[in-house]
């Protein structure tokens, strides 16, 4: 019998878990996930979880986390690069540094348009309320949408149309899919969710056409479209990694 894969984390929005998800749902893997609990009964989980249960885990700081059999591990990255291989998804076949440069281009994304985004509603302390930080979010908002979104949006152009010599193809390596792409599809979402206006601009400006054409590429995955257009796809909601203030919004150059 196969091994179950669990994840283990809060429910009510997509949050980090999310990639995990689109990870499974692309190499069509069954799994269990805790977001079809009550939100108590998932924050009881985690937190019963993130004491590892023993055979060797270390306690964890934070969800998401998955157990595999006795393995109970944590972090978003980490997890990514367990599953990667596993699911065939880590790079090209014949080529065992893709890892790493699959891993690379993940935490990349990861770092850039998940958790810069975070901060801009968030500047001074996750525990206070935005309201609470709402001035210091604006001023967050204005100079990342018209310093840093651009940065990386040339960045991941740049990567998709690659240098002269590699291999062509609608991805990051080229003609193959990895979890990179998916990565990165979930980062370019959650911003388009947080800053319509500005997102618009960029795409309309034609300069990172590229980048748009992978979100629209991923979306239009089988699994992926069935799996976006199911039940188990969690809404945006104004309390997760990615929020809408529509003060926030500006148009970014």
């Amino acid at each position: 019998m196969t091994t179950p894969y669990e994840l283990i984390y809060y429910t009510g929005v997509p949050g980090r878990g999310e990639h995990i998800r689109l990870i499974l749902e692309e190499a069509g893997s069954p799994y269990s996930d805790t977001q079809f609990l009550t939100f108590d009964a998932a924050r009881a989980t985690v937190t019963h979880w993130l004491g590892a249960g023993g055979h060797g885990n270390p306690p964890y700081f934070a969800p998401p986390l998955f157990k595999h059999g006795d393995l109970v591990i944590s972090q978003t990255a980490n997890i990514l690069l367990y599953l990667g291989p596993r699911l065939g998804l880590a790079g090209r076949d014949g080529d065992e540094n893709d890892i790493y440069r699959v891993n690379a281009l993940a935490l990349t994304a990861l770092d850039g348009l998940c958790n810069e985004v975070h901060d801009t509603h968030h500047p001074i302390a996750v525990m206070l309320s935005y309201e609470d930080q709402k001035e210091e979010s604006l001023r967050r908002s204005r100079y990342w949408l018209e310093n840093r979104l651009s940065t990386h949006l040339e960045y991941w152009q740049r990567a998709l149309v690659g240098d002269e010599g590699t291999e062509e193809g609608p991805w990051l390596l080229g003609t193959t899919l990895t979890y990179a792409d998916l990565v990165l599809f979930q980062c370019l979402d959650g911003t388009m969710y947080a800053f319509p206006n500005a997102m618009k601009r960029a795409r309309e400006s034609g300069k990172y056409d590229r980048v748009f054409e992978l979100w629209e590429a991923v979306r239009a995955r089988p699994n992926i479209a069935a799996y976006l257009n199911s039940d188990r796809r969690q809404k945006y909601q104004d309390w997760g990694i990615y929020r809408h203030y529509p003060e926030n919004d500006l148009a970014a150059e």
